[in-house]
C-alpha cells in the first residue's frame, strides 16, 4: 500500500513570499492570536505552518484590505472553526462588512466635498490671478 503523503506544511518565509508580507507581519498575526504555528527545533524556534494557517493568513489578509479589524477578523476566524454551521460567521461577516460600508460612503462623501471645496478655492484664485493679467498654471496631478 503506497504511503500517504504529509499534508503541506510552510515555513514562515515561504508565507511570507507568497503573500508579499513580511515574517515580521506574520510574526504580529501570530502574537495577536489569529495564527498558532507548530514549534520544531530547539527551544520550538523554528515555526511550521500547516495548511490550516496558511490559509487563516489568507483570511486575516483579506480582512485587513477590507478594512477589518484585527478583533473583527479574530471573531470571524473562531465562528469559522466552530462546529457549528457557518451561519453565524456569514452574519457576523455580512454585518462587519456593512459597517464598513457605512465608514467608507461617509469617507467617500467628506472627501467629495474636500475636492468640491478645492474646486472652488482654485476656481477663486484663477479669477483672481485672471483679473491682475496673468495668466493660471495648470493643475498637475
Amino acid at each position: 500500500m503506497p504511503a500517504q503523503p504529509s499534508p503541506a506544511t510552510y515555513t514562515i518565509t515561504d508565507l511570507a513570499r507568497e503573500f508579499d508580507v513580511t515574517p515580521r507581519a506574520i510574526r504580529f498575526y501570530e502574537d495577536q492570536g489569529l495564527l498558532s504555528p507548530d514549534r520544531e527545533g530547539p527551544g520550538g524556534r523554528k515555526r511550521v505552518y500547516n495548511g490550516r494557517e496558511r490559509t487563516r493568513l489568507k483570511l486575516t489578509l483579506r480582512g485587513k484590505r477590507l478594512g477589518l479589524t484585527l478583533n473583527e477578523i479574530r471573531e470571524i476566524l473562531d465562528l469559522y472553526e466552530s462546529p457549528r454551521d457557518t451561519a453565524p460567521q456569514l452574519e457576523r461577516f455580512l454585518g462587519a462588512l456593512s459597517q464598513h460600508r457605512e465608514v467608507l460612503e461617509r469617507q467617500m462623501e467628506d472627501l467629495q466635498a474636500q475636492l468640491a471645496e478645492i474646486d472652488q478655492h482654485e476656481r477663486h484664485c484663477r479669477a483672481l490671478l485672471a483679473a491682475h493679467g496673468e495668466a493660471p498654471k495648470t493643475r498637475t496631478a
